[in-house]
């Protein structure tokens, strides 16, 4: 099984800063896991060791509290650290999410909690957020906090804290991020991630999997 163009990464720990990467047409491994006992293929990069579901508690955009490992405690969670504005990666990676999740009879979709944490509190308001996220789906979760606690929820995910560009004339600036999505399935552990070329035809074949994986053999 092939699939074309698409970039399939071997990823490590700390920090997802090494990679394996092969570009062009893939043939696709078989994963351990199925909860059918049958051979499950991903279309993400693999991670290895799986990433643990880091603990963090920010603000969501009802400005309440938001215990991330207790309230995604047993869903299957896709988190995202990205900012509102964004010109590309961010509304690109959130689009092919909801749209994935559309093709997905409800009764799956809702075992989905899917989670963008800003990277750019001081203009991420919780009302930004939620103006930003209702654009792709109603049920997005959106979290904020101050600058240090943002820091450190890229850290407890094990990835590098964003990095604002200068301030340009004007007022404005870039935020340099992560552009995965990390998939914790059900055991709290990501072993799969997203980089942005991923489609939502991909995003869609493999939440059907994760969804009821169990990583046999893991």
């Amino acid at each position: 099984m092939k699939i074309q163009g698409f970039y399939r990464c071997l990823w490590t720990v700390p920090f997802l800063l090494g990679a394996f990467c092969d570009g062009g047409a893939q043939e696709l491994k078989k994963q351990p896991g199925a909860a059918d006992g049958g051979p499950l293929f991903y279309r993400g990069g693999m991670v290895s060791p799986p990433l643990p579901k880091p603990k963090f508690t920010l603000t969501d955009t009802s400005n309440s509290q938001f215990d991330f490992a207790l309230k995604t405690q047993g869903s299957t969670t896709l988190l995202f650290f990205g900012y509102t504005y964004c010109p590309d990666m961010c509304p690109m990676q959130m689009h092919m999410i909801a749209q994935a999740l559309k093709t997905l009879p409800q009764e799956v979709a809702s075992q989905f909690k899917v989670v963008f944490v800003t990277t750019d509190p001081d203009r991420d308001s919780p009302q930004v957020l939620r103006n930003y996220l209702d654009h792709f789906n109603k049920d997005f979760i959106g979290l904020t906090g101050s600058q240090a606690a943002v820091d450190a929820a890229q850290i407890a995910a094990k990835i590098p804290p964003a990095k604002k560009s200068a301030v340009r004339p004007g007022g404005a600036y870039d935020v340099g991020h992560a552009s995965f999505v990390l998939a914790y399935t059900k055991d709290n552990l990501a072993h799969v991630i997203y980089p942005v070329g991923v489609g939502d035809d991909d995003f869609a074949h493999d939440l059907r999997l994760l969804v009821n994986e169990t990583w046999a053999g893991q």
